[in-house]
């Protein structure tokens, strides 16, 4: 009986493993708002990472956590690196392209695991209004693959988004 229980668990573990391995290699997540603003007024907030406190979703979620600015001020080459507790983890993000319609940011996650990301900000005119659309484009290790089995990481991840998102519409309708 326990070798018949040990077989199906290996099978049931050796299905699991196999359709981790069949899984998308690339992932996206993209939330969008409309923002009561032009382009002009919202993509400062965003290329300045010392604005950053006043929108992003993570700088609440850990009041200790350390923050390093260097290169640029603001826009293509300002970086910003971090390190906190388990909810916002370790990393550093640089500006590589910026403009009143893109911004594009490199991601990179130290903690809890590695990642490699880009982030993108795209600013389009829309009346009164701008569409403000927050994409993260990345590749997904076997690891994150298996954890994705269990983990919506669509759901996590645009969950904060959505929350930048309002915080960004607040800021930049504000100023």
């Amino acid at each position: 009986m326990i070798l018949k229980i040990l077989v199906v668990l290996l099978v049931v573990i050796g299905a699991v493993l196999a359709f981790a391995a069949s899984r998308p290699d690339a992932f996206r997540v993209q939330r969008t708002a409309r923002i009561k603003a032009t382009p002009d007024k919202i993509a400062p907030l965003v290329t300045d990472f010392h604005r950053w406190g006043a929108w992003s979703p993570w700088e609440s979620l850990d009041p200790t956590m350390k923050r390093a600015y260097s290169g640029a001020p603001r826009g293509v080459g300002a970086v910003y690196e971090w390190g906190g507790n388990r909810n916002v983890g370790a990393g550093r993000m640089e500006i590589t392209e910026a403009s009143p319609a893109r911004i594009v940011i490199a991601l990179d996650f130290l903690r809890p695991f590695a990642a490699h990301n880009v982030a993108t900000f795209t600013l389009e005119p829309s009346g009164d209004a701008t569409q403000v659309t927050w994409a993260m484009d990345g590749r997904h290790v076997y690891v994150a693959k298996v954890m994705g089995l269990f983990v919506n990481m669509d759901r996590m991840v645009g969950s904060y988004f959505e929350t930048g998102l309002t915080r960004l519409r607040t800021a930049s309708e504000a100023s």
